[in-house]
């Protein structure tokens, strides 16, 4: 049933492609206008050439079958169903080819369904590609006028925004330089500044983020909020769950152009992230690892990591909690027995180490096979891919086995900090919580 307050109502909507069909290439207006003018003396000429010669030795094949009898269609959203509130902002989130980009252009009427339909209650403003619906010939100034005419904004509205998307865009000195010579970076945020500031009552906006510096994607991420907080109802795709989870309510997740779950944002992302995870890649038999050293014991025969729900997974969120099993099979009577865990970064750069000698804990001795578990509370890394180094011994006998290298596990980016703002790499690989204040002296 369609909620009486609802903007966007989707139901079952498909789209099918055929594979392989060509992408027409970038023509200019000069192209274009040519075009026009010679088509009746093509026509003309075609005419001649073919004769009335229709025998059908060429032929088509519109009706889907390939030559092998295989399928060469294939369906980039099936049977979508869905509806989002006035003011909601709803993030669509998926693997890529999951169908997100397609939903987006059928919702602005770029492309049609090919089954299904969708009721749209307001005016839409869409910024789905760098630069859609501007034309490379024009420049700055008036790109942002004929955007904002295909966006259905009069005239007087669009003056009434210039100079506060001109200036948003930092594009003031090159406004009457054509678009063509900007780079992607100007392309982006005039497109981006365009879309954001006209009014719409509902905002689609797919991948904004993947393209730009990180000023000018923490300045996105602020304009979107504040469409929100508007009133306004945003569809925001992104692969940056971080920004999803600090700006939306709602998740909608796609897999193979199907629904797998539509509802709270936190479990979407949740769900997401558990897409890609490998069980095999983070669940590691040691008993003859390339990564040990030479003249090692396999002390350590196996290695498993877990997420905060207990799943086996190679793939964690900023500040989630991490489990490291190890499961040990001691050739030698260990009495106080040590371990070591450290954490390289992918240039193989120690971040930091977790170790046994330095805990509250106190292991028993070890005489037959026995699991060790290693709890870290909150992941303190930022985004990327780390990769554990194993030691394991006694203060009697040092390191007795050592693995470089041992499991590999990638970070994904979250609201480590609380306030909605996503670390990265930019300022380390180690996240660190603080408090300031400031006093008179």
């Amino acid at each position: 049933m369609t909620s009486s307050d609802s903007i966007i109502s989707v139901h079952n909507l498909s789209k099918r492609y055929r594979i392989g069909a060509q992408q027409p290439m970038y023509r200019t207006l000069r192209d274009q206008l040519n075009d026009k003018a010679l088509a009746p003396f093509r026509a003309a000429r075609h005419l001649l050439k073919s004769n009335g010669n229709s025998n059908g030795k060429r032929r088509s094949s519109l009706n889907g079958d390939s030559p092998k009898g295989r399928s060469n269609t294939i369906w980039a959203l099936k049977d979508v169903s869905f509806d989002v509130k006035r003011g909601e902002v709803v993030g669509i989130i998926g693997r890529n080819g999951a169908g997100k980009s397609t939903l987006l252009k059928i919702l602005s009427r770029i492309t049609e369904p090919t089954e299904g339909y969708a009721d749209i209650t307001g005016r839409i403003a869409s910024l789905l590609e760098v630069g859609t619906g501007f034309h490379a010939e024009l420049t700055g100034r008036e790109n942002i006028f004929l955007n904002g005419s295909i966006l259905g904004m009069r005239r007087g509205e669009i003056q009434s925004k210039f100079d506060e998307i001109v200036a948003f865009a930092e594009v003031e000195k090159f406004i009457d330089t054509p678009v063509k010579f900007y780079s992607s970076g100007m392309y982006l945020r005039l497109a981006f500044a365009v879309a954001a500031h006209l009014d719409p009552e509902i905002l689609l906006v797919d991948e904004v983020l993947a393209v730009g510096d990180a000023a000018f994607q923490k300045k996105c991420l602020g304009k979107i909020s504040d469409v929100a907080k508007g009133g306004r109802t945003v569809l925001f795709v992104s692969h940056n769950m971080a920004a999803v989870q600090s700006l939306c309510s709602r998740g909608v997740l796609l897999d193979q152009g199907k629904i797998s779950y539509v509802g709270n944002v936190s479990d979407c992302v949740s769900r997401y992230t558990d897409f890609g995870c490998s069980s095999h890649a983070a669940d590691v038999d040691l008993s003859s690892h390339p990564a040990r050293e030479n003249g090692k014991l396999p002390l350590l025969r196996r290695v498993r990591l877990l997420d905060a729900k207990g799943n086996v997974s190679d793939r964690f969120l900023c500040g989630e909690k991490m489990r490291i099993e190890l499961t040990c099979e001691p050739s030698i009577s260990l009495r106080n027995p040590e371990f070591t865990i450290g954490i390289n970064d992918w240039l193989h750069t120690r971040v930091f180490s977790v170790t046994s000698y330095f805990s509250e804990s106190t292991l028993p001795p070890f005489e037959t096979e026995c699991r060790v578990i290693c709890d870290v509370e909150a992941l303190p890394l930022a985004p990327g891919r780390y990769t554990l180094c194993l030691s394991a011994g006694s203060f009697e006998h040092l390191w007795v086995d050592h693995l470089e290298d041992a499991v590999s596990f990638d970070v994904e980016a979250a609201n480590f900090y609380g306030n909605g703002r996503v670390p990265d790499g930019n300022y380390g690989r180690v996240l660190m919580k603080s408090r300031w204040q400031a006093l008179n002296s």
